[in-house]
C-alpha cells in the first residue's frame, strides 16, 4: 500500500496500455523462471506490522502524519487512514536466535514511536480492530494525505458504482454501508515474509493456505466492529466487503471478490500471477517507462512495476510478491492473516509457530494439501475466523485410512501442529531456547483457550456488568488493553477485567 503514486486521470488508452504492460510483465516472469534466474535459498523471512494511533481516552487520533514527521524513520510509513501506521522490520535469516533479536528490535522501535506519538497526545496500540472506532472515523477525510490512497479508493468506487454494504452476523448483527474504502483501515495485521526459491514456492503457499485457519484460531484479536461484538476475528470479513468491486449482481454470478482465499491448490508461482490478470480488472493503470522484455534480452533484471502494483490490489490471505535485491530477483510468500498483537511476544509467537509448521508441512512425503480439500481449507479458515480459538475445524485423519477427522482447534494445534512446528523451527536452526519460548506461548493459549479475542470480549463484558454503558465498557477495555500491551507479558497471562481505580488521596 506505500507505493508512491501520482495522482491525475485516468482515459481509456492508459487502461488498454496498462493492460499490455501487464501481459509484457506476466510474459517476462514466465522467462525468468524458465531461464532460473531467482536468488538462491536464503533462510530470509520478513516483518511488517499495522499500528493503531490512539489518545489516553482509548479513542482514534488522525494524527498519522504528525506521529511520522516525529518518528522521521523510513521503518515507519503511512497506512490508509489518519490512525494507521505501519513498522516494517529489516529481512532476518532464520536460524539462531532470531526471534529474541526480532522481540528486542520490534520493542525498540515501538517504544520509540510511540514516545514520539505522545508528544502529539496519541500512542501506538497494536491490536486487530480499535474497538473504539465510530463509522465518523472511517470516512474519506480520514484517508492519509498519500495520493495513491485517494486514487484507489477513487477506482474502487467506480468500479462498485455504489455504497458498500458492510454486514456481519456474528455474536451481534451488524448491517450498514459506506461510501469509501476507509473502512478496510479498520483491519491491521501483521504481515510475515518468507523468500522462497521458484521450485518450493508451491509447497510453501499450499502449506501456508493450509495453516491459516489455525494461525487464526490461536491469533483471533479482532473481536469488534462498530460498537458491535461480531466474530473473534472481523478482519476478513470486513476486509473483503469493503474492497468489494462487485454489486450484489456481479457477486450472484460469481464473479470472486479482490479479498480473497483463493479456489484451488497450485503447482507454480505463475499460477497466482496468471490469475490476477485473468480474474481482476486494474485498479490503477499507472504505466512505468521501462519495457520488460526489452530488459530480458539486454541480460537484465525487469522490475516488472506494473504486475507488482496489479499484485498489490489483489488482497490474497497469501500473496505471492517479485521482488529484486542485489539485482537478483527472488519471490516471496507474504502471509497476510495475523491481526495485530497484542504483545511483542505474542507476535513473535504467532511468528514462530507459521514458519515452523509452514517449513514442516512443506517438507512432508504425503503432502496435506494433497489429502485436504481446497474447500474445506477455505471453509477451516471461516470456522476460525467466526468462533476463533473456540472453532471446530476438519482435518486429514492419521495413518492409512485417509478422509478427514473434525476436532477442536486446540486439539489440532496442540497434537498435531505444534509437534510439526517444533520440528520446522529445528530445521531452520533456530535455537532450542528460542524455540521452546516462543511455542510455549502457543501451547499456554490452547491450555487456557485464550487470545486477544477472548481477553477483549470477557474484559468488555466484565465492564458492562459494574454499569458502564457498551460504548464507555468499549474505552474501558481499549484502555485497559493499551496498558497491558506496553507492559509486555503475553496475553495468556493478562488478568480479565477493568481495575478499580485508586481513590484520590
Amino acid at each position: 500500500m506505500g507505493e508512491k503514486v501520482v495522482a491525475g486521470a485516468f482515459d481509456l488508452s492508459d487502461r488498454q496500455h496498462y493492460r499490455d504492460k501487464l501481459q509484457r510483465c506476466l510474459t517476462g516472469l514466465e522467462r525468468l523462471l524458465a531461464q532460473k534466474r531467482f536468488d538462491r535459498p536464503k533462510n530470509l523471512m520478513g516483518l511488517e506490522i499495522e499500528l493503531n494511533l490512539a489518545g489516553a481516552d482509548g479513542q482514534p487520533r488522525m494524527l498519522n502524519g504528525q506521529v511520522l514527521e516525529r518518528i522521521a524513520s523510513r521503518d515507519f510509513q503511512t497506512e490508509l487512514a489518519m490512525f494507521n501506521l505501519e513498522v516494517n522490520i529489516a529481512p532476518h535469516r532464520l536460524g539462531g536466535r532470531v526471534f529474541d533479536r526480532l522481540a528486542e528490535e520490534i520493542r525498540t522501535s515501538l517504544a520509540y514511536a510511540h514516545r514520539k506519538a505522545g508528544e502529539v497526545d496519541a500512542g501506538i496500540v497494536m491490536i486487530g480492530i480499535l474497538p473504539t472506532l465510530d463509522r465518523d472515523d472511517l470516512v474519506s477525510s480520514n484517508l492519509s494525505e498519500v495520493d495513491r490512497y485517494t486514487l484507489l479508493n477513487d477506482q474502487i468506487v467506480a468500479a462498485r458504482g455504489e455504497d458498500f454494504a458492510l454486514e456481519i452476523d456474528g455474536v451481534e448483527r451488524l448491517s450498514c454501508t459506506s461510501k469509501s474504502i476507509v473502512p478496510e483501515a479498520a483491519c491491521t495485521s501483521v504481515q510475515l515474509h518468507l523468500q522462497v526459491t521458484p521450485a518450493r514456492f508451491p509447497a510453501v503457499w499450499n502449506a501456508a493456505q493450509a495453516v491459516t485457519a489455525a494461525q487464526i484460531a490461536v491469533g483471533a484479536n479482532s473481536p469488534f466492529l462498530f460498537g458491535h461484538e461480531l466474530w473473534r476475528e472481523s478482519r476478513p470479513p470486513l476486509f473483503q466487503q469493503a474492497t468489494d468491486t462487485r454489486p450484489p449482481e456481479l457477486q450472484a454470478q460469481g464473479v470472486r471478490p479482490r479479498t480473497w482465499f483463493g479456489e484451488k491448490w497450485i503447482d507454480s508461482a505463475y499460477e497466482l500471477f496468471e490469475e490476477n490478470l485473468r480474474f481482476f480488472p486494474p485498479l490503477l493503470p499507472i504505466c512505468d517507462e521501462e519495457d520488460p522484455l526489452e530488459v530480458l534480452e539486454a541480460g537484465g533484471v525487469p522490475s516488472l512495476a506494473e504486475l507488482v502494483l496489479h499484485n498489490g490490489t489483489v488482497y490474497r490471505w497469501n500473496r505471492p510478491v517479485y521482488g529484486i535485491a542485489d539485482g537478483v530477483p527472488h519471490l516471496r510468500v507474504e502471509n497476510r492473516v495475523l491481526p495485530a498483537g497484542p504483545t511483542v511476544t505474542d507476535v513473535i509467537a504467532n511468528a514462530a509457530f507459521y514458519y515452523g509448521v509452514v517449513r514442516a508441512l512443506a517438507e512432508e512425503s504425503r503432502p496435506v494439501w494433497a489429502r485436504l480439500p481446497f474447500e474445506t481449507a477455505a471453509a477451516n479458515f471461516d470456522a476460525a475466523c467466526r468462533y476463533g480459538i473456540e472453532a471446530r475445524l476438519q482435518w486429514p485423519r492419521r495413518g492409512r485410512l485417509g478422509g478427514l477427522v473434525e476436532m477442536d482447534a486446540v486439539s489440532l494445534v496442540r497434537d498435531e501442529l505444534l509437534p510439526l512446528a517444533e520440528a520446522g523451527l529445528t530445521g531452520w536452526g533456530v535455537e532450542p531456547a528460542d524455540r521452546d519460548l516462543y511455542l510455549g506461548v502457543i501451547e499456554e493459549r490452547c491450555r487456557r483457550r485464550t487470545n486477544g479475542a477472548t481477553w477483549q470480549v470477557a474484559t468488555f463484558h466484565r465492564a458492562l456488568e459494574t454499569g458502564l454503558s457498551r460504548d464507555a465498557a468499549l474505552a474501558a477495555t481499549t484502555r485497559r488493553y493499551a496498558e497491558l500491551m506496553h507492559l509486555g507479558e503475553p496475553v495468556h497471562t493478562w488478568p480479565v477485567g477493568i481495575p478499580e481505580a485508586a481513590p484520590l488521596a
